[in-house]
């Protein structure tokens, strides 16, 4: 049983608070879906949670199973077994996608081929893919589909899951919310999953659903509460006159950057 627990988790960037107080618990085999406006610094958490530069926690606390996550390097947080399946994939020219899997991964020789053929298949991707450059000139629910394939070979403890319906048909959806959902009740993954949408609920079944608003969590309830959403909006939790910040100003020379979403 792994866990990952986040205590009064803060940060800013540029000077500006982004993230104001975050409690969470996520356990193995749990799925819990993230919901929020934009602007509301989900990615942010994200971002904090796998050690993105350019991001200064000021308060809180991190621990998977124990170990102070918040210490570790990128690399050593991946180990830990924390995984980030980003909102926007980063293209990677030159690098292959089956060298990528071959270098993440415990599997070698024909147990590595045969994990990844049966990957491919749950996922819908044709083995060409693997000799294809990291997303490069893929499209959106194909890097998607990508990013599904490299969490099931490395098998890690916790996935953060950043829009992973973003850009994905309904075939598309349909598949990857499958292969992680086997992925909680076989390999006991916990998953984080930021969304905007209940269309990924459908697919992907959430034990718990939190409204995250202001750089906070602000309310968590059942699959319910994601419904009520779709009828009302962020109305109950949102003044009307808040305006979320549209881009993060001090990552906005990083190619890479995301807007906070």
């Amino acid at each position: 049983m792994s866990e990952l627990i986040i205590e009064g988790l803060k940060a800013t960037v540029g000077g500006a608070e982004i993230l104001s107080g975050v409690n969470l618990t996520i356990r193995s085999g749990e799925v819990h879906a993230l919901m929020g406006p934009n602007g509301s610094g989900k990615s942010t958490l994200s971002h904090v949670l796998l050690g993105r530069p350019g991001y200064e926690v000021t308060g809180g606390t991190v621990r998977l199973d124990g170990d102070d996550v918040l210490a570790m390097s990128t690399a050593e947080r991946a180990a830990a077994g924390l995984f980030l399946a980003m909102q926007h994939p980063t293209e990677v020219p030159g690098v292959l996608l089956r060298d990528v899997l071959g270098a993440s991964s415990a599997l070698d020789g024909d147990d590595f081929e045969a994990a990844v053929a049966s990957e491919l298949t749950a996922i819908g991707l044709e083995e060409a893919f693997l000799e294809r450059a990291l997303n490069v000139d893929l499209s959106g629910g194909e890097k998607k589909r990508n990013e599904t394939i490299q969490l099931a070979i490395l098998q890690p403890k916790i996935a953060v899951l950043d829009e992973i319906d973003s850009g994905l048909d309904v075939d598309g959806l349909r598949l990857v919310s499958k292969r992680i959902e086997r992925a909680t009740n076989d390999d006991g993954l916990g998953v984080l999953a930021i969304t905007h949408f209940t269309r990924l609920l459908t697919e992907l079944k959430a034990d718990f659903v939190h409204i995250f608003t202001g750089g906070v969590i602000v309310e968590t309830g059942g699959p319910e509460l994601a419904d009520e959403l779709e009828e009302s909006g962020y109305a109950r939790w949102v003044p009307v006159d808040e305006k979320p910040e549209s881009k993060n100003p001090a990552l906005a020379d990083d190619p890479f950057a995301d807007p906070l979403a």
